[in-house]
């Protein structure tokens, strides 16, 4: 194919990279993370979590995967939607696919122009994967001193752990966060989300925005480099300094709170609803919400110490009063005396709840092979420059013309690359074919 210098001519200008259609029809007012150009190498969540979040806020996000098939997790199911796994569309919207095979030396030259124009670039390879395939961060940052480069791994860049295969379920376990978490009577237990990928992609997020804040200040970027098992180990907070102070290991029990009494979930009639009094005013008016308002005077129960030492005569107590509510009486009566007070929903629930909805915390993409589907929305909400939810989640190679034609490629050289079997894309659904 003779290279891809003879097709690429003259470097291209990042201003051509970043298009004047892609501008004018997916970004119609300015968004945070405007014109920063995102490399995403990264696949199944912590990474892909963290580049999502910066595409939310509008960065050009180029995910770039390996073949055959992409990103391990589209292919993590079921359920699947036309194919794709719900567990990659959970972290992949705002993005743009491209299939490109790094065996290839046109592939490594290809990955080379989007790095040589890339703000940032996101990775979670095993350390060493990357420098042997000679795209560490000192290569690259030689090529390109204004990149941040963010690596995201189960036990970070150093120490001896550094080389293990590391996933979330053994970062929660090692975290000691397992062992926290569950009755006194059982095993331990995992949380019921992804919690170390998902801490791991927003340090990861966090790290980008200061690493950016930094570049302005000094013109260069930095190596990033957050380790899922560290993300976990910092969420330990007061569990650790309780160790650090009596150097006993707290244990788990259940929604019970080590230091605050009550603090945790108390059954209804028709299922759970968490209530928590943390300080002497919520004490009393709880007691008079639940029907003895002499029990705020009861010296057994008279501080939060006390109420801790006390527990086991309290909790009877309150279990007794709320057993005979349902859910929403519980709800009104103790928001009726200014009580934090919630039910334990099932994801239905949440998913339907109107406040959600007021919050937009729910929304939908339309996709043109797999149709409409309903997201997540964006948490964090600001004033001037919001984030919005403009694509959905991509094809396996979906955007490889696209992406390639903006680096300076003509179609035809496009084209042979695909022959070549240099870039790779899924192929058509039946219902595109169909419609075509």
């Amino acid at each position: 194919m003779g290279g891809l210098t003879a097709h690429l001519g003259c470097p291209t200008p990042r201003s051509r990279f970043i298009s004047v259609k892609a501008r004018a029809i997916i970004r119609p007012k300015m968004l945070p993370l405007d014109e920063i150009f995102v490399v995403d190498l990264s696949r199944i969540l912590s990474g892909p979590l963290c580049t999502m979040l910066m595409g939310d806020m509008g960065a050009r996000v180029v995910k770039v995967e390996a073949p055959p098939y992409g990103d391990d997790s589209r292919r993590w199911g079921p359920p699947f939607v036309d194919d794709v796994s719900t567990y990659f569309l959970a972290a992949n919207r705002n993005k743009q696919s491209l299939g490109l095979n790094l065996k290839a030396p046109e592939g490594k030259e290809i990955l080379w122009k989007l790095l040589d124009r890339a703000d940032v670039v996101v990775e979670n390879f095993r350390p060493g994967v990357l420098e042997r395939l000679g795209f560490g961060y000192s290569e690259v940052q030689r090529r390109n001193e204004r990149i941040i480069y963010c690596s995201v791994s189960g036990f970070g860049q150093t120490g001896p752990a550094r080389l293990r295969s590391g996933y979330d379920v053994v970062a929660q376990g090692e975290s000691g966060l397992m062992d926290m978490t569950g009755y006194p009577d059982g095993p331990p237990a995992k949380m019921g989300t992804s919690m170390a990928d998902i801490v791991a992609g927003m340090y990861a997020f966090q790290g980008i925005l200061l690493a950016l804040l930094a570049r302005h200040r000094t013109g260069k970027g930095q190596a990033i480099d957050i380790s899922l098992l560290d993300g976990m180990v910092s969420t330990l907070t007061y569990l650790a300094t309780s160790y650090f102070a009596t150097g006993r290991s707290p244990k788990r029990a259940g929604t019970k709170h080590p230091s605050i009494v009550p603090y945790e979930a108390f059954r209804a009639k028709d299922g759970y609803v968490n209530i928590g009094a943390t300080n002497e005013k919520q004490w009393v008016n709880l007691c008079s919400a639940l029907g003895f308002p002499e029990l705020a005077s009861e010296p057994r129960f008279a501080t939060p110490a006390d109420r801790l030492i006390h527990y086991d005569e309290l909790r009877p107590l309150i279990d007794a009063a709320v057993s005979k509510m349902t859910r929403d009486e519980a709800m009104k009566r103790l928001i009726e005396f200014d009580i934090a007070v919630g039910p334990v929903n099932t994801v239905a629930e949440i998913l339907a709840d109107p406040q959600i909805h007021a919050r937009e915390m729910v929304a939908e993409l339309t996709h043109p092979e797999y149709g409409p589907f309903r997201f997540l929305g964006i948490p964090i909400k600001m004033s001037d420059t919001p984030g919005a939810l403009r694509t959905a989640p991509p094809r396996f190679g979906e955007h490889n013309r696209a992406v390639l034609l903006d680096l300076g490629l003509t179609d035809s050289a496009v084209t042979a690359l695909t022959a070549a079997k240099v870039i790779y894309a899924a192929s058509p659904s039946a219902s595109m074919v169909a419609d075509t």
